[in-house]
């Protein structure tokens, strides 16, 4: 099976590129879905057909699918909803925004996650593609299954002990809503639609991210910041889609500047994201919607790759050994070391990256190490770990 999600900043054309690909997959024979994440969906206005919250038929092999988060949300989160309802209630939040408030920002993208992992493993699909978010909301999403497993493996299980102990005591001095064991038992349902999301979009064999960008400044500057932030939390990029570029046959004095804008720039795309490979497109003269256009345009994307392969093939994270010592090796592309940091937590290595923080659990080859030395260089993070600690004799 093969998964591939593509993201890039708002308006450079990852749902046509997303499209296009879905389209050559179904094309080839394979049985693929195509799915939106982005809560301004555009998914159904590329393809020109009706998407609902269900996969839908677009052409044979190929379905479409346009994630309904109120639905999702009345499915997994209705018992967590009205207890919020009630807790706001309780402090005077008027009805209506209580109602409101119950809704938690990013509950879409949460969903999303449960989506990718049901159809994943459904067996009914061989390849998936994901029109993801632009790339901060994508960043969001592919960061919460570290976030929520350290909460249900550290946190959940305390609080709950903790509010058996203390909740019958507070029923009887305060009416203030308890969370009860439906609340905590639809925390934990909650959970487990994502437990193993990460196993499956990790999976270098099976899962790729893919950039969109144009050959503009802005892009390339947060597309860069992408690919290190998704490198942090072990995410496999396989290939940077350039998008958009002038055609040669365009000769117009009037496009000289821009052109020759677009060459610099191209240089630096290529320059900064080698070793991946690079597919281009060329800016379209038309529209690109409905079936016959989106074909046209994925031929010209991939011309003469095959566009399920992995197309590049890399570890963002290595361990290696150097003497008595031994080196992880974590690619920050494009970090700059004063956005970086590294702390050790018991058997977590927590490196933090601009305003993201993911925290690795060491393997047993370094957990009785010590850190005694980080350097970034060239994109890479060095993290040295000296000899291991003779175990204590009892």
């Amino acid at each position: 099976m093969r998964i591939l999600l593509f993201t890039g900043k708002g308006g450079v054309g990852k749902t046509s590129v997303a499209a296009a690909t879905a389209l050559a997959s179904a094309d080839a024979g394979q049985r693929t879905l195509i799915m939106s994440t982005d809560p301004a969906h555009s998914l159904a206005d590329s393809f020109g057909v009706e998407l609902g919250s269900e996969p839908t038929r677009i052409v044979k092999r190929l379905k479409g699918q346009q994630l309904d988060a109120q639905a999702r949300m009345e499915e997994s989160w209705e018992e967590i909803r009205r207890w919020l309802v009630d807790v706001f209630n309780w402090a005077g939040v008027d009805a209506i925004e209580a109602e409101e408030l119950a809704v938690v920002p990013g509950l879409d993208e949460v969903f999303a996650l449960g989506d990718i992992k049901t159809s994943a493993e459904s067996g009914d699909w061989d390849t998936v593609v994901v029109d993801c978010a632009p790339t901060a909301e994508t960043i969001r999403l592919l960061s919460l299954p570290d976030i929520l497993s350290w909460y249900m493996e550290r946190v959940f299980p305390a609080g709950r002990r903790v509010n058996r102990m203390i909740g019958p005591v507070l029923a009887r001095v305060t009416n203030l809503p308890i969370a009860g064991d439906e609340v905590f038992g639809a925390t934990r349902r909650f959970y487990d639609r994502l437990d193993g999301v990460k196993e499956i979009l990790s999976d270098r064999e099976r899962t790729s991210v893919r950039l969109v960008v144009n050959p503009e400044r802005m892009v390339i500057a947060e597309a860069r910041r992408t690919y290190t932030y998704l490198s942090l939390f072990g995410y496999r990029v396989d290939a940077v889609v350039v998008n958009r570029l002038l055609p040669d046959e365009v000769t117009d004095p009037w496009f000289a500047r821009w052109k020759a804008a677009q060459a610099t720039h191209l240089d630096t795309i290529r320059e900064a994201f080698s070793p991946l490979p690079l597919l281009r497109a060329e800016l379209a003269d038309d529209e690109i919607v409905g079936v016959d256009r989106l074909r046209r345009f994925g031929d010209e994307l991939y011309a003469d790759v095959d566009p399920l392969a992995v197309l590049h093939d890399h570890d963002p994270i290595e361990i290696v050994a150097d003497g008595d010592e031994r080196v992880l090796v974590l690619e920050l592309p494009f970090a700059d070391r004063d956005d970086v940091d590294v702390a050790r937590r018991g058997d977590e290595l927590l490196v933090t990256v601009g305003p993201y923080r993911r925290a690795l659990m060491l393997p047993d080859s370094l957990r009785r190490r010590d850190i005694v030395g980080a350097k970034l260089r060239r994109g890479r993070l060095r993290v040295r770990f000296g000899a291991a600690r003779r175990r204590e004799q009892r």
